[in-house]
């Protein structure tokens, strides 16, 4: 995706499509439409209408018998007072998808100067929501292949300064849609096309492109290592596990990396605990997790942001077989603690325990998993909004105003010792399921069994990882949730 900065005004673009924006305030809007009439006489017809109001997200295209510039689209930011950046990137999102509706190749989006947002805020605002909303998930799909596609957005200012602002944020955004269209790529493939062998294939080519050291466990490794998580989750499947590391070290070499890990059932059956037929295509997506954990890594290190970071992903099916572990199994872990098997259905924490166990090797500022790990967080949070929990109260805090500049929200649960019972096994040191109540909750408590001496946050994305819906700037199937989460993290670390 190309994305350009001009210090210039509208009369100078040269686009299919060029988006301007107004408020919802009538002196402001009959300003606009006033200079909009006197540069282009013919869209005065359709100004002096009323169908446009300026109310958020809604918008008007005008023709203006300009080959090289034959549309210009109006767009409403509501009321003025009520600007954040959240509607700026739904805005840059509107002039996007009605630019791709029209088979437009080229946009160009006047930057705002808007009061209480920088310059470069609003500006990457703008981008990321004409960037986002422009993914498809295509690469199956053998019609329309010559359909035209937006592929360079232009960003347009008579202001020298927010132009210069602009051109200091066009790589972190670059950065940012590479990062989010790899987590979502890898989220919607397949599973014929990802699993655990091909999942490393990937991390290794895109890490060499990004000058990331990737390092592949094999099979062999891993029981040398003792993961009897990751093994046991394994035994169902005729394809081996894998376990991925991924260095950037783009900060100081006695600098403690920030370890990012993120689960990879690259497809769950829900093994011999096995899951409904209706909806199973979605397990594909049960690997989001991971997705985000390279899509994060990826984005940082071409960001280029001075920071050492380190992604695990322990990745494997879980399928039914005659060799699958069953529930009553019990399990051992790489630190030696064993888990009574109570559902196989609850097989991402297992994983997720043998990788975060494997974090402390690297002695860490922090780590962060990422999971599609229960049913539960979507009944409590539905497709909204991220369940947070953790042991560190800096690193919840550090993910909460990073949620709160995304738009990436996060909700905190709690982890009170009184919900360990639910998990409290009589034949082993703990339950792999509590049950339904407080599933979210236990699953996490289930993990913190499993942490080394560094702060942990969870993340549990099972809702916002998977959409049923196009939204804003989301598109229905994987999200690539996580990514910008986690890019702003290491950018405000």
């Amino acid at each position: 995706m190309k994305i350009s900065i001009l210090n210039t005004g509208l009369s100078s673009q040269k686009a299919d499509v060029v988006a301007v924006f107004s408020y919802e305030d009538e002196k402001l809007l009959a300003s606009v439409k006033k200079d909009l009439t006197s540069q282009f006489p013919s869209a005065s017809a359709t100004l002096q209408s009323e169908d446009f109001n300026g109310k958020a997200k809604s918008a008007i295209t005008l023709y203006t018998g300009i080959k090289s510039m034959p549309r210009i689209m109006l767009i409403g930011l509501g009321k003025k007072d009520s600007l954040t950046i959240e509607s700026l990137r739904k805005a840059g999102a509107v002039a996007a998808k009605r630019a791709a509706a029209c088979k437009a190749e080229t946009l160009s989006i006047h930057a705002m100067d808007c009061d209480g947002i920088s310059a470069a805020d609003s500006s990457l605002a703008l981008i990321e929501g004409a960037m986002l909303t422009n993914y498809r998930f295509d690469k199956y799909i053998t019609t329309d292949k010559e359909k035209k596609k937006l592929s360079t957005f232009t960003l347009f200012t008579e202001s020298k300064k927010t132009a210069a602002a602009a051109k200091g944020i066009v790589n972190y955004a670059s950065a940012m849609y590479e990062g989010v269209t790899l987590a979502r790529n890898l989220a919607n493939a397949p599973n014929n096309e990802i699993y655990p062998e091909t999942l490393a294939k990937t991390a290794l080519s895109v890490g060499k492109s990004a000058d990331i050291k990737v390092t592949i466990l094999d099979k062999k490794k891993i029981q040398s290592l003792k993961m009897g998580g990751l093994l046991a989750v394994n035994q169902g499947s005729v394809r081996p596990p894998v376990f991925i590391v991924m260095e950037y070290k783009g900060g100081k070499s006695t600098d403690k990396p920030f370890v990012i890990v993120g689960k990879g059932i690259t497809f769950d059956t829900g093994g011999i605990s096995i899951k409904p037929a209706g909806g199973m295509g979605d397990m594909k997506m049960d690997m989001h997790g991971a997705a985000s954990a390279i899509g994060a890594i990826v984005a940082i290190a071409k960001a280029k942001l001075p920071i050492n970071v380190t992604t695990l992903v322990p990745s494997t099916e879980n399928m039914p077989s005659g060799s699958a572990y069953v529930p009553g199994d019990i399990i051992t872990f790489m630190n030696g603690k064993t888990a009574e098997i109570d559902n196989t259905d609850a097989e991402g924490r297992l994983i997720l325990a043998d990788a975060l166990t494997y974090a402390s090797k690297f002695n860490p500022e922090a780590v962060i998993d990422l999971a599609t790990l229960t049913g539960a967080c979507v009944v409590a949070l539905g497709g909204v909004t991220t369940g947070l929990m953790g042991t560190d109260e800096l690193l919840k805090s550090r993910i909460k105003k990073a949620a709160e500049r995304t738009n990436e929200y996060v909700c905190e649960l709690p982890l009170y010792e009184e919900y360990e019972e639910l998990i409290k096994s009589d034949v082993a040191d703990v339950k792999n399921s509590g049950g339904r109540g407080a599933g979210t909750i236990t699953a996490a408590l289930f993990l913190k069994h499993f942490i080394g001496d560094y702060p942990w946050a969870h993340l549990d994305i099972a809702g916002t990882g998977m959409s049923t819906k196009d939204t804003d700037y989301m598109p229905k199937g994987g999200t690539g949730v996580g990514v910008r989460l986690l890019l702003d993290i290491a950018k405000n670390w």
